[in-house]
């Protein structure tokens, strides 16, 4: 039986690169980079080890693990992503959504977060990309009955975090999730995850998150109680 796929973007470093280490063990795992094809290559190898160290064969005709790359805030690269992905590994079951971008500015005051390219690119990063993902991957998922998840932040939850422009679009990500899980629904499910600093606790609410076949529309904040202060 074909192993189920992930792909798991903007990947080659920080937390994509923990899910991806956290999901080798269950999945052929699809990271993806953007601009840095040394760091994807050491994440590679680092996910062909867990592999092996977890008894799993490295190939057996099946790619265990394998990079590409694509910049996932152009809605023609990510296409050509999920394609990429489906033809090198036959099948897609599971996407995690981990592109982001902010400019830091000084949350509270005004006239520092008011540059309209600010706003643009965390409109376009943020939600825009997310959605184009999902529409990419949509066929493929509802083939396999998979999961959706994008990675969002608790600055979407609570006012706070490196700039206004960030925190408002992290809030639209996660609603915008909300709303799609009805319109994607029932065989795909679409949740989101917003990290406090733990990218291991992360990971894991990442995997539980995906062999959950009865959670969808719902944001897991992971903050160590922040959001709640």
């Amino acid at each position: 039986m074909t192993a189920k796929v992930a792909l798991v973007t903007a990947s080659s470093a920080g937390l994509g690169a923990a899910i991806a280490y956290a999901l080798i063990t269950s999945y052929r795992v699809v990271i993806n980079y953007n601009s840095r094809p040394q760091h994807a290559e050491a994440v590679l190898q680092q996910l062909r080890h867990l592999s092996a160290a977890a008894g799993i064969p490295s190939d057996d005709g099946e790619p265990r693990a394998v990079a590409i790359q694509a910049n996932v805030t152009q809605a023609a690269d990510t296409h050509r992503l999920v394609a990429e992905t489906v033809a090198k590994m036959g099948r897609l079951d599971a996407v995690i959504s981990n592109v982001g971008w902010t400019h830091i500015r000084d949350f509270s005051n005004l006239d520092d977060n008011l540059e309209e390219d600010d706003w643009d690119s965390c409109f376009t990063a943020n939600v825009k990309s997310h959605l184009s993902l999902l529409q990419a991957s949509r066929e493929h998922l509802d083939k396999t009955h998979g999961s959706f998840i994008t990675i969002a932040s608790v600055a979407g939850v609570k006012p706070s975090g490196s700039s206004l422009p960030y925190a408002v679009t992290k809030a639209a990500q996660i609603y915008m999730v909300k709303c799609l899980a009805g319109m994607v629904g029932p065989n795909i499910r679409i949740n989101s995850v917003s990290p406090g600093i733990l990218m291991t606790d992360v990971a894991d609410q990442v995997k539980c998150l995906l062999q959950n076949l009865s959670i969808t529309g719902v944001n897991v904040v992971i903050d160590s109680g922040f959001s709640s202060t």
